[in-house]
């Protein structure tokens, strides 16, 4: 059996310390240190059971290699206390729910990288009706 190696990172905004074996994917040290939300489906990048985000990125946490986490920070569904988590298992998104919380990362991945600013609205532009955002603006404070 390879030697075990320490690595070091932050996961879910904790340090956190945690000894891997040369080429274990990082799903299975994730595990080790009790989050249960990162799971195994497909070991093939298929299925995103697995996702997670590393530095603000998705990855597959059942190919990653556990030692390119070092020094970086991992966010999993269990750290993810969002508005996007809370509407899926409100609405019961999940169905089963085995592959929910690779889905709660991948829609907060999606809500993190878009910008949705009402003042870019096309429609609203194109009809000369004013934004919210603009009419705030306007408006003056009441003393």
């Amino acid at each position: 059996m390879p030697a075990s190696l320490p690595i070091a990172f932050e996961l879910n905004g904790v340090a956190r310390e945690v000894d891997v074996q040369q080429g274990e994917p990082l799903l299975y040290p994730l595990r080790r240190l009790g989050d249960a939300s990162v799971r195994y489906g497909c070991g093939a990048e298929q299925c995103g059971a697995c996702r997670v985000l590393v530095d603000g990125q998705l990855a597959f946490a059942c190919t990653m290699a556990a030692h390119d986490a070092q020094g970086r920070n991992v966010e999993t569904a269990a750290g993810l206390d969002t508005p996007v988590r809370t509407a899926l298992i409100d609405f019961n998104a999940g169905q089963c729910g085995y592959c929910l919380p690779g889905i709660v990362v991948a829609a907060e991945a999606l809500f993190r990288r878009q910008q949705f600013a009402p003042a870019n609205c096309r429609r609203a532009r194109k009809s000369g009706q004013p934004t919210g955002s603009e009419k705030k603006k306007t408006q003056r404070p009441q003393n």
